[in-house]
């Protein structure tokens, strides 16, 4: 199968990815505890790998495939869920449009150093013009739309929301990393269901262990309540965008990849912000958002294609 093949698999990814972010920001308006909301969206994860990995257990990594790889791997979900645990506990300080901002362009520019330098097992290409340049394009693109998302309540965040720039940054670069030591941990378990089970096992523990630690506040009757059904599934919509780069990433580059997604996921979040819908916010798409939204396209075709 030819990378551009893979494409609408990852687009659809990026979609899903959309969708459980806003469902996960729903879920935490809901249960208060950040801490707890991040355990209720990530524990359904990893039932869903374990029983799909009873199901098809085969095939089985071997001593040679398990002494092949770098300590690094197992931690994929980890830094893949630093940047989820950022927007759930960050994004009411600096507002969605600066987070969604940061943490896009610590995603793209850590993905295209990870293609130019060949990192963590990936193919190097060096360095080229055009995919950086169509980088660019994305993060321009990006804060276009950005400018259109705003804090809540069209507050400035202030001295206190400005210094969480860099860890916010951090979290996006941190994503792409995750998706790349992902497929690594991939190669080495050979079985895509068993990989994904050890990428989010670590994540729930770690959740659990800081929701023990850090039990309130805690929400309350009327807030559990307005939970709806489909708000616990936020973390299995956005699981499908991990799987995809555990699967895809060292077949299309981590800067395709992640670049298709994130247009993907803003692209969807742009449609359920106009629509309102998942009980969001209603934010009509005008032109600075449909401007944001065709210069990433512009972006992203520069980096597939070269």
């Amino acid at each position: 199968m030819t990378a551009v093949l893979l494409y609408p698999f990852i687009i659809v990814a990026g979609l899903l990815q959309a969708l459980g972010n806003s469902m996960n920001a729903q879920l935490r308006a809901r249960l208060v505890n950040p801490w707890l909301t991040a355990t209720v969206s990530f524990l359904p994860i990893v039932f869903v790998f374990t029983a799909l990995f009873f199901l098809m257990p085969t095939p089985l990594p071997t001593l040679a495939t398990l002494g092949q790889m770098p300590w690094y791997a197992p931690l994929g979900g980890i830094a893949g869920a630093v940047a989820v645990f950022g927007g759930l506990a960050f994004v009411d300080k600096v507002g969605a449009g600066p987070f969604n901002g940061l943490t896009i362009t610590g995603n793209i520019i850590t993905s295209l150093a990870l293609d130019a330098f060949g990192l963590f097992g990936l193919p190097g290409s060096g360095f080229k013009l055009v995919p950086w340049i169509g980088g660019l394009l994305m993060v321009g693109g990006v804060v276009l739309i950005a400018r259109t998302s705003g804090n809540e309540g069209g507050k400035d965040e202030g001295l206190a929301g400005k210094l969480l720039y860099p860890f916010i940054l951090v979290a996006g670069a941190l994503q792409a990393l995750g998706v790349v030591w992902n497929a690594q941990l991939h190669h080495a378990l050979v079985n895509p269901w068993l990989a994904a089970t050890v990428s989010f096992l670590p994540v729930v523990f770690v959740f659990a262990m800081m929701l023990f630690v850090r039990p309130s506040p805690l929400p309350d009757r009327d807030g559990v309540a307005k939970v709806r059904w489909w708000m616990p599934l936020a973390g299995i919509a956005g699981a499908v965008a991990v799987f995809g780069g555990l699967l895809f990433v060292d077949k299309v580059g981590a800067g395709a990849f992640n670049g298709l997604l994130i247009t993907a996921n803003l692209l969807t979040s742009i449609a359920l912000d106009h629509f309102g819908l998942l009980d969001m916010k209603t934010v009509k798409a005008g032109p600075e958002r449909l401007g944001g939204a065709a210069v990433m396209v512009v972006g992203i075709v520069l980096i597939s294609i070269f």
